[in-house]
């Protein structure tokens, strides 16, 4: 039997675990800092961070109860919103904890040094390296240590709050909301991070007893009480201190305590602080550090990180990484600029989890069966969100570009290092997957639901009579599927200097030809045909214009082949497809007789509406059968097959004929597609590529098209020319 975890944590031990995760150095450095920003409005500041911070705890809560094995933020995001966002969770985390292990550094020696006369900096830089070299050895801190250290901080800090209270004056409280709503929120970001181990437990979650219970009580518990206690001690500090002196001083706590408490709260406090130092700095070491070691065991960063010093058995690369960043910055990054990036990059992580529970609950996770689950969903994950950028946006620019540049270099890393290593997705990609899928099935339902396709064929005096008549035929198996009506003209071009009436008076043999041929095959299809001539100057416009006149559904054409001019200055065909006001079908005739197998494919992407729309026709009037093509990597996940199996599914059921549908795993679609619609009678395909990468490398559709022998429908879409951004979504999430 396999051995497990003993769960032996009770609500009490959760809760105690969770405030020692945010007790920290915030509340020793940061109020003064705010208070600068927002005045006495760093009260309400640290109440609305609190506030904003719920979402992801309950968010975090909920995936611990359904995941307690996992642990880890970054392992949520990952597995929640796929390996590129799980990239961004990760180095933003990685960010975040350094930059708040470097801020308990930079602020918290100054309470060290507050009886000795002593540099700042170089002492921080020297306790950096000597925290460094202590996670490298593998010392570790000790449970009871830790404790015991909360212990102690809660003590003073209950002291401070209690023995300061009655000392407060209302006169430090006047002009409340001076700074405004900007100062207010540009506070509350600041001092976001101070609530940033509210979610510590999420780690341990598998040793609670009663997770479903503990698990969120601890978390809602811990927060409401740091929250309230942080509000206590701002309170405090503000109306016992005179503001210059506490917004321009490195230890605001000392000189509210100094105010009230005498020197024996002035040593409580010190003594406090400087164990928040440790503990927040050596907590910020050793948890940032898993992280590029999380990352290389998910080859989403080089293994070499995961690598075990021999001696020590540490991850000495991954530890030296992290204790290099934090060098950096305790040198050369002043203490009001790491708090805010330190907070900005928290919010990004806490936005991430609160989509990861959206992905999770919207996505098809069969084992996603959390026992909590958190209230008033999505709202709650949403407002998470949305306040979250809401007070990256009012931070100033440093942290806003500093969370840009983090974003993008994160996809940059992903996109050229990790992509072509991972084999993953999350729940995330499943549910616009899903979402995309059911908004396309929605599309072809709707051409289904058309009443009256009106279809326009354009002929020109070189059509031959053998195409003439496939082109009717498509054209009315089209109209006569909604009770529509045809109509056939024969565009005659003439040089500028004829006069358009003379030209139109006189009646060429090749006029003559078409009346002829044409009338007999109005009769053969059971719908209403209606043919004639037009004369211009330009064909290609008088073709566009008359669509536009006639309101014409689809338009048909035959297809040609490019000159080589294409390439610079377009085509006739390709002009009329972007000018004409409908769906535009490109027919490449051969000798098309029955119709037992209509073949539709596809470009790893939906179905164009259109092709299912034009495939059932001709089906339907044939009484054959269609088949579904979809190409997926050989690479694809089993929740992606299931996915696209049920879409194809879902289009199945809205036709009318027998439809076959194949999913078909390859890495070379333009190859494996020829050799399955060889058996076809007509093929049915959409254009794909752009004109650019068209006209530079060749359109796959164009290429298949010329290498299969059956009669080919190319299906110049206005659904699919329009949304490029739409259809990139569509291409990579299918």
């Amino acid at each position: 039997m396999p051995k497990e975890l003993e769960r032996d944590l009770g609500l009490f031990a959760v809760v105690a675990i969770s405030i020692g995760a945010m007790i920290g150095s915030g509340i020793f450095i940061l109020p003064g800092l705010a208070l600068k920003t927002a005045g006495p409005a760093v009260i309400l500041a640290y109440l609305l961070a609190g506030v904003l911070v719920l979402p992801a705890a309950l968010s975090k809560a909920e995936m611990a109860t359904a995941m307690p094995e996992a642990g880890g933020t970054y392992i949520y995001i990952e597995r929640g919103m796929g390996p590129l966002l799980g990239t961004i969770a990760g180095v933003g985390t990685w960010f975040s904890l350094s930059f708040k292990g470097a801020l308990a550094l930079v602020g918290g020696v100054p309470y060290l040094l507050y009886l000795f006369d002593l540099p700042v900096k170089p002492v921080a830089l020297a306790l950096a390296a000597v925290l460094v070299l202590v996670n490298l050895v593998g010392a570790k801190q000790t449970g009871r240590l830790q404790i015991a250290i909360v212990t102690v901080m809660l003590a003073a800090m209950v002291w401070f709050v209690v023995g300061g209270l009655p000392s407060t004056t209302g006169t430090y409280y006047t002009d409340f909301f001076s700074k405004g709503s900007d100062g207010l929120l540009a506070a509350t970001g600041l001092v976001f991070v101070s609530y940033a181990g509210v979610t510590k437990i999420a780690s341990v979650a598998e040793e609670v007893e009663n997770p479903d219970r503990n698990i969120p009580l601890g978390i809602l518990g811990s927060l409401s009480f740091t929250t309230l206690l942080y509000v206590l001690i701002v309170v405090v500090m503000v109306g016992v201190t005179p503001p210059d002196l506490l917004s321009d001083s490195a230890v605001p706590m000392i000189h509210a305590a100094e105010a009230t408490l005498a020197w024996p709260g002035v040593i409580a406090v010190i003594v406090a602080a400087v164990l928040a130092l440790i503990s927040t700095a050596n907590a910020g070491i050793l948890s940032s550090s898993r992280y590029p070691f999380a990352m290389a065991r998910d080859k989403l960063a080089p293994p070499s990180l995961t690598e075990i010093h021999e001696k020590w058995g540490t991850p000495a690369r991954a530890i030296t990484l992290t204790g290099a960043v934090m060098l950096l910055l305790i040198a050369f990054v002043p203490i009001l600029q790491i708090a805010k990036l330190a907070s900005a990059f928290q919010i990004i992580v806490f936005a991430l989890v609160n989509g990861a529970v959206i992905a999770f609950r919207e996505g098809n996770v069969g084992d996603y069966d959390p026992s909590f689950e958190s209230p008033l969903y999505p709202w709650t994950q949403i407002l998470g969100i949305a306040g979250g950028f809401l007070l990256i946006g009012y931070m100033g620019t440093i942290p806003l570009v500093g969370a840009v540049v983090i974003t993008a270099g994160s996809i940059l890393w992903y996109a050229y290092y990790a992509r072509d290593r991972v084999q993953r997705e999350g729940a995330a990609t499943d549910v616009v997957r899903r979402t995309v899928g059911r908004k396309a099935v929605e599309r072809t339902k709707s051409t289904f639901e058309v009443d009256g396709y009106e279809v326009l064929v354009a002929l020109t005096e070189g059509t031959s009579e053998r195409q003439e008549r496939t082109f009717l035929r498509i054209a009315a198996d089209i109209a006569r599927e909604n009770d529509g009506s045809v109509t056939v003209v024969q565009f005659d071009e003439v040089p500028d200097q004829v006069p358009l009436r003379q030209a139109s008076e006189t009646q060429s043999p090749a006029d003559i030809e078409f009346e002829e041929r044409t009338e007999p095959l109005t009769e053969e299809f059971d719908v209403s045909v209606h043919y004639g001539e037009i004369v211009s100057h330009d064909t290609k416009r008088a073709i566009a214009n008359f669509a536009e006149h006639e309101s014409a559904d689809f338009l048909l054409l035959e297809r040609s082949d490019d000159p080589l001019y294409a390439p610079i200055f377009g085509t006739t065909v390709e002009w009329i497809t972007r000018k004409a006001p409908c769906d535009v079908l490109l027919i490449e005739d051969r000798d098309l007789d029955q119709i037992n197998t209509v073949t539709v494919i596809t470009d790893r992407g939906p179905f164009d509406p259109q092709k299912i729309t034009v495939a059932n026709a001709l089906a339907r009037e044939a009484e054959s059968s269609i088949d579904l093509l979809y190409p997926l990597d050989s690479a694809a996940t089993e929740t992606q097959h299931e996915t696209i199996d049920e879409y194809l599914a879902e289009l199945e059921s809205l036709c009318s004929v027998p439809v076959n549908r194949s999913i078909i795993e390859t890495d070379d679609p333009e190859r494996d597609f020829v050799s399955m619609t060889n058996t076809s009678d007509i093929l049915v395909i959409g254009t794909d590529g752009g004109r650019i990468r068209g006209n530079l490398f060749g359109r796959p559709a164009d290429r298949i098209i010329d290498s299969v022998d059956c009669t080919a429908i190319q299906v110049e879409s206005k659904w699919g020319s329009s949304g490029p951004l739409r259809r990139a979504v569509e291409r990579i999430v299918f």
